[in-house]
């Protein structure tokens, strides 16, 4: 089985692409993986990546697809894979139908792991640090015992992340939801999306992901 996770972040792709991964003998290939793997194994590819991502840069699509391609060419992936992270763009998802067609592992399905916004708003800025232990809180899903106090250390003493305020969360989820909007519009033309409801519970989504997956 040849799967894309999607979601948008907070959706819960991290937890489902871990319990797919347990319950199938596919790889989980993210494209920080790929990226380290090719450096790691100083393909010629990884080398002209280590240079961009060096300079704090983003690394070309050309660059990306190939070591994708390469990637999948891996005899790991015969039986199947889960790319998570990648494709990004149109542009790669139309590099990534061609590399999987070349090697005749083609796409598919295309899970989507589905949250209202105003959920997600929630399960991003709720997040909440104590200072003075570094132990991490979420207002909703995982308060202190006692409001304001820190279990582990006594501390008074939360802050926020930068990441985690509601004004940038905000814009997190729009522009995320932007470039997933045209690649979900991108699958679903070639009737490979699958829409999963993300706040029915851990087990719950997974239990949908399976159904579509044992399907295959």
């Amino acid at each position: 089985m040849n799967i894309i996770l999607m979601g948008l972040p907070g959706a819960g792709k991290g937890t489902q692409a871990a319990k797919i991964k347990e319950a199938y003998p596919i790889p989980h290939i993210s494209t920080g993986d790929m990226f380290r793997q090719a450096i790691a194994d100083g393909t010629e590819l990884g080398k002209r990546a280590k240079t961009f991502m060096d300079e704090g840069n983003l690394v070309p699509d050309e660059v990306t697809n190939g070591i994708v391609r390469e990637r999948l060419a891996q005899d790991d992936t015969n039986k199947g894979y889960m790319l998570d992270g990648f494709p990004r763009t149109i542009n790669q998802a139309q590099a990534l139908e061609d590399i999987t067609n070349d090697l005749n592992k083609p796409i598919e399905v295309v899970i989507f792991i589905d949250v209202d916004k105003d959920i997600l708003k929630e399960r991003l800025s709720g997040r909440i640090i104590c200072r003075n232990c570094g132990q991490t809180y979420h207002l909703t899903n995982n308060p202190p015992k006692e409001a304001g106090v820190c279990d582990n250390c006594g501390s008074n003493d939360f802050y926020q992340r930068e990441d985690d305020k509601p004004e940038v969360v905000e814009n997190r989820l729009k522009v995320n939801e932007e470039s997933t909007k045209a690649l979900l519009e991108f699958y679903d033309k070639k009737g490979l999306v699958k829409r999963v409801p993300g706040d029915i519970g851990i087990d719950n989504v997974f239990a949908e992901i399976k159904k579509i997956l044992d399907q295959i």
